[in-house]
């Protein structure tokens, strides 16, 4: 799978479990990431985003592709097609994804509260 001309791995064999609930996770995927270091060079990596059944429940479109592998359980020739365009969809949101700063700050916070 390639998005703007980069590879992307899907990995359906074991992913890991989810790290958030510890439940079985349904989909793996690898996809190169990039920032900008102190200095202001670009500092190439990669990133993971699991696809997890509970923790990724309601969100789109992680919900069309959770669906997906409830309905149909297997890929096969008759939804790859499918499967190929919610991949991608749910690999684009992930990947615009950022940290929620505000709720950083309350753990770091927190962490030094517990500290004391």
């Amino acid at each position: 799978m390639t998005e703007r001309g980069e590879e992307i791995l899907l990995r359906l064999d074991r992913p890991q479990n989810c790290p958030q609930c510890e439940g079985e996770s349904l989909l793996l995927a690898r996809y190169p990431h990039s920032w900008r270091n102190a200095s202001g060079d670009v500092v190439p990596g990669m990133r993971e985003a699991l696809l997890c059944r509970c923790c990724n429940r309601g969100e789109q479109p992680a919900e069309a592709l959770i669906a997906l592998f409830t309905l149909d359980g297997l890929l096969d020739h008759n939804n790859v097609e499918t499967f190929g365009e919610l991949a991608a969809a749910w690999v684009t949101s992930v990947r615009h994804r950022s940290a929620d700063r505000a709720m950083l700050a309350d753990e770091e916070e927190r962490r030094r509260l517990d500290s004391l």
